[in-house]
């Protein structure tokens, strides 16, 4: 299938290019950026005229809610979520039921996607059985599987000396380990602590939990040499203390949710359900260091955090509502809406969303390692075309997720996703 692409705004934050041009597209791969082969015949041809022509979205953090939840999220419903949204590859944690600890459940989620043949799927594998925090899975096993790292997912490991045999197996082989900062007994309120979690009475998730937590992995990263990715951090002392760990030199990536970038506990209005989220919403400053963390480049990526929830586990009080909502079509637009509309603005947002999670995967994403989050000749076809002056209304409605739960219902999102290939296929199309 030969593809060209006309008249787009050609943007590729990995090599900052920026210009009205033509992408030539032939077996998956990109042949040309800029102008036309001289013998290429292309099968289709789509005008992107006012459009942006930019790599297709990675996203760190989707939960697929298969196998173990279906009755919240299908593989395929969720996949077709992620194309609508711009997402060409995404990473899955562990937490699934089965969990991902055993090689045969990571092939066959794989060989899932894969025939549904949306965006790719990188599943990580799990720490430990059964996400026990006991014994040790087989990470060799899993990666020959197709794991592209090793995670606990939102269970906090209570065993320091667990945690530490992980890492080192990790690190002797090259691996890296994903884990959420949060303290197990710390952890376990529903809000963030302050003012608003008191007002409402509910029991508050502090900051130290968080810090705490960051404190024992970064001396474990130090003494194992692990590559260590933090998953959603969310508070401004947080900021801190990754930046530290970076500037000594320890090998550490770092992420944020799109809900803690844009929302702070206040949004939680009257107990309103849609606001409970993993890790919980915190005050304005910790909103503003999430802020400058991500434009200083302490935070590497920007994520979703998609974790479709059902009517019933969510119409529930706020303090018993399953945590969690839907965010693959929402990526792209808050993204944007973080970065502004001055010049150089929807670079960077692009950045967060495409360059950034690739340089946190690199060798793990194998074949596509090199070409993966940028438009490079040779490299993969996977790309995101949308129009940056379509405002729209989220109407939750309307989105393709079967979680249909979302904090930003009513917002007003720049961007609309028109097309996406993936593998230099259309997966996704609409025109207006």
């Amino acid at each position: 299938m030969k593809i060209h692409i006309k008249n787009g705004r050609v943007m590729d934050p990995a090599t900052g290019l920026d210009r009205i041009g033509d992408v030539a597209l032939a077996a998956g791969r990109i042949v040309s950026l800029g102008g036309l082969p001289p013998d290429f015949l292309p099968n289709r041809v789509i005008d992107a005229s006012g459009c942006v022509v930019a790599p297709g979205l990675i996203d760190l953090a989707a939960r697929m809610r298969e196998p173990g939840h279906e009755h919240e999220g299908m593989l395929a419903s969720e996949l077709a979520a992620a194309v609508a949204g711009g997402v060409t590859s995404l990473v899955c944690p562990p937490d699934t039921d089965p969990v991902l600890d055993e090689p045969g459940l990571v092939e066959m989620l794989k060989f899932r996607a894969e025939k549904i043949h949306r965006s790719r799927v990188f599943p990580l594998g799990a720490l430990t059985r059964g996400l026990q925090g006991e014994a040790l899975v087989e990470m060799v096993q899993l990666t020959e599987a197709g794991c592209v790292g090793f995670s606990h997912a939102d269970v906090p490991i209570a065993s320091t000396q667990v945690l530490l045999r992980a890492m080192q197996y990790a690190a002797t082989f090259g691996y890296s380990v994903w884990l959420r900062p949060q303290d197990g007994a710390l952890g376990t309120g529903v809000a963030a602590s302050g003012p608003m979690a008191t007002r409402l009475g509910l029991i508050g998730v502090p900051v130290v939990a968080e810090t705490i937590a960051l404190h024992t992995m970064f001396e474990l990263a130090r003494a194992t040499g692990v590559r260590l990715h933090v998953c959603r951090i969310s508070s401004a002392d947080g900021v801190t203390l990754v930046a530290r760990a970076k500037a000594e030199g320890l090998p550490v990536t770092c992420d944020v949710s799109i809900n803690n970038l844009h929302l702070t506990d206040v949004d939680i209005g009257y107990f309103d359900s849609r606001m409970r989220l993993n890790p919980p919403l915190r005050q304005q400053r910790d909103r503003d260091a999430l802020w400058r963390g991500l434009a200083e480049g302490t935070i590497d990526a920007l994520v979703s955090d998609h974790c479709p929830v059902n009517e019933d586990a969510k119409t529930l009080p706020f303090a018993e509502a399953e945590p969690g909502a839907t965010g693959l079509e929402l990526l792209l637009g808050l993204a944007c809406k973080w970065g502004g509309s001055g010049e150089g603005d929807l670079m960077r947002a692009l950045s967060v969303v495409t360059l950034g999670p690739a340089r946190v995967l690199g060798s793990a994403l194998g074949t596509l390692e090199g070409s993966a989050g940028q438009l490079a000749r040779g490299g993969v076809a996977d790309i995101c075309i949308f129009d940056p002056a379509a405002n729209r209304d989220l109407d939750p409605s309307r989105l393709r997720s079967q979680g249909r739960h979302t904090p930003f219902a009513g917002h007003t999102l720049p961007t609309q996703v028109r097309w996406t290939l993936v593998g230099g296929q259309v997966a996704y199309e609409s025109v207006p």
